[in-house]
């Protein structure tokens, strides 16, 4: 079903590559215009290239609160309305844990994910209750829910988005503005590359090898995908959402469902082995099918 997204009009953070750049080709697809911001100004300009006139590259740092506010402005000057904010931008961040924390690290992590998004939602709003609603989406993460998926501070910042989903979503809600966020699981995106101190061509050129490294990360035997966020961005942009707000959707492939059940079984070799049963034999019947 094409023109999901007819007549609207999107702003997407962190546009410009990774699962930015996926919903950006995916909403244009979908019938949406787009004003794609980022800081990677050669990106943005092929970007521009590819969608002409559908979509509009705007230089925009979300730790800045001016830019976020002149990019919500330019959805209004170039399009004339706003109807789905994306807060997408984001990175992975210093590995600092708890006991180790700098307050610039953790100024740097939170003005970027959170405060960035708050942002967004500051200046969306009032156009977004002017033409009687819209959709917000903040990009969260499985680190938010769970721990061990990601650097202390990436996933205190990404807990704090799906909380601050929740009570946007009960101020907003009135108005016809419905928010949500999405937590992805391991997506193959440059931000393991560049969070383990890549340079961002060389973290880029990573993207196939992250893919087929984490096929077998989770349930679903492949790995997570930029378009995969996409589409289900897709889905909380469009109207058939229109009853959907203050959800936290997880889109992971089952890695947060838990071990499977060989690594379950390897778990308790200890155990076994000390019993004197057969570890090999146990793990055969355990992965035969029913």
């Amino acid at each position: 079903m094409a023109g999901r997204l007819d007549g609207k009009v999107a702003l997407i953070t962190g546009a410009a590559s990774g699962i930015g750049r996926g919903a950006v080709d995916l909403f244009v697809a979908e019938g949406a215009r787009v004003i794609a911001a980022d800081v990677q100004d050669d990106k943005g300009a092929r970007l521009e290239e590819d969608h002409k006139g559908k979509a509009v590259y705007v230089r925009c740092d979300v730790t800045r609160e001016s830019d976020v506010a002149a990019a919500v402005a330019a959805a209004k000057d170039r399009f004339g309305r706003l109807d789905c904010l994306f807060n997408n931008a984001g990175a992975g961040g210093p590995r600092e844990t708890s006991d180790g924390v700098t307050a610039g690290s953790f100024d740097a992590v939170m003005h970027l994910h959170v405060r960035a998004a708050m942002f967004g939602m500051k200046y969306a709003v009032p156009l977004m209750k002017a033409q009687g609603g819209g959709s917000i989406i903040s990009t969260a993460s499985v680190a938010g829910l769970r721990t061990g998926f990601g650097p202390f501070l990436y996933s205190v910042a990404k807990a704090a988005i799906i909380h601050m989903t929740h009570v946007a979503a009960t101020e907003f809600g009135p108005h016809n503005i419905r928010v949500n966020c999405l937590c992805p699981g391991l997506i193959a995106t440059s931000i393991f590359g560049t969070g383990l101190g890549l340079p961002r061509q060389v973290a880029d050129a990573t993207v196939g090898a992250i893919a087929e490294g984490s096929k077998n990360a989770q349930f679903i035997p492949r790995g997570g995908l930029p378009k995969d966020i996409a589409e289900a961005a897709l889905y909380l942009a469009s109207d058939g959402a229109s009853f959907v707000t203050g959800h936290a959707l997880v889109v992971d492939g089952g890695l947060t469902l838990g071990p499977s059940v060989t690594s379950q079984m390897m778990a308790f070799a200890p155990i076994v082995q000390a019993l004197g049963l057969d570890m090999a034999a146990l793990q055969a019947l355990a992965e035969k099918p029913s």
